[in-house]
């Protein structure tokens, strides 16, 4: 029987591997080393698949086609954005228990939008270069939500996707280890006026619903004050709902956390352990 045996919070914020020295030393070394201990975390869980939840940013898809929420099932690779630093390369995706979650939606409401060939971009690659490297034998299932443009998923309609992700891995006839990455946020301003600034007390109020696993505190988040307070790309604490949502026996261990105006991004790591 197939489990998801932990999770995790983190960024997937471009400029990390971009502009990689654009920050102060002690911050770029805070950044490393909570990547790192995620990466260590999963060795110690001994998990074979990552589910990567990321959102797009009319790179992989556009606005003549806006999935509500999407998996890939088949060839993947990335990034798409040569730009990153980072090479292009396949990534091994874990296809039949892809395949089963696609179904087990299909089959409870979920309408997944499917991709048999995915080119990723940094939202699902950067998590999985700095957590799982070049060589690394874990696989990765991507999942896209449509939480960085608009249309918005609903929040609600993002646990959902989470709690069917749970649904179907427990499901599974298999015997795979997973675990859940939500990645993106946290406060952050793409392409307007404030980008650049961090809302440090919001990010650290997410970080504090997080711990307390209270899915419901950040689902009652209207996605307008979101947008206002924090900016468009802290909408992606939608991909959090769906990771937390998945494992809701769970609670955030925080990592790490640094407000990073280099990087416009506030960065937030944590892990989902057990209560």
């Amino acid at each position: 029987m197939s489990e998801i045996v932990g999770g995790f919070l983190m960024p997937h914020d471009p400029l990390i591997s971009a502009e990689p020295d654009a920050p102060p030393a002690e911050q770029r070394k805070a950044v490393k080393d909570a990547f790192a201990t995620i990466a260590s975390r999963l060795k110690e869980l001994d998990v074979d698949t990552v589910i990567v939840v990321g959102d797009d940013h009319y790179t992989v898809f556009g606005p003549q086609c806006i999935p509500r929420y999407l998996i890939g099932i088949g060839d993947v690779e990335g990034p798409a954005e040569q730009w990153l630093g980072i090479s292009r390369r396949p990534i091994e995706n874990n296809e039949p228990l892809a395949n089963h979650i696609m179904q087990v939606g299909f089959d409870n409401g979920i309408d997944w939008a499917v991709s048999k060939t995915l080119l990723m971009d940094h939202s699902t690659i950067i998590p999985i270069h700095y957590t799982l490297g070049e060589g690394s034998k874990i696989k990765s299932i991507p999942v896209y939500i449509n939480s960085g443009v608009m249309p918005l998923i609903s929040s609600r309609r993002a646990a959902e996707v989470g709690q069917l992700i749970r649904k179907a891995v427990d499901s599974w006839s298999g015997d795979e280890r997973v675990a859940i990455l939500g990645t993106g946020g946290i406060s952050h301003w793409v392409g307007m006026a404030d980008m650049g600034k961090v809302n440090v007390e919001w990010d650290k109020k997410v970080l504090s619903f997080a711990e307390a696993g209270d899915i419901e505190g950040l689902i009652a988040m209207e996605d307008m004050d979101v947008f206002h307070e924090s900016g468009n790309g802290a909408l992606e604490i939608k991909n959090w709902i769906v990771a937390m949502a998945a494992v809701p026996e769970m609670k955030a261990d925080i990592i790490a956390y640094e407000p990073i105006p280099e990087w416009v991004c506030g960065c937030g790591f944590a892990e989902l352990k057990a209560a």
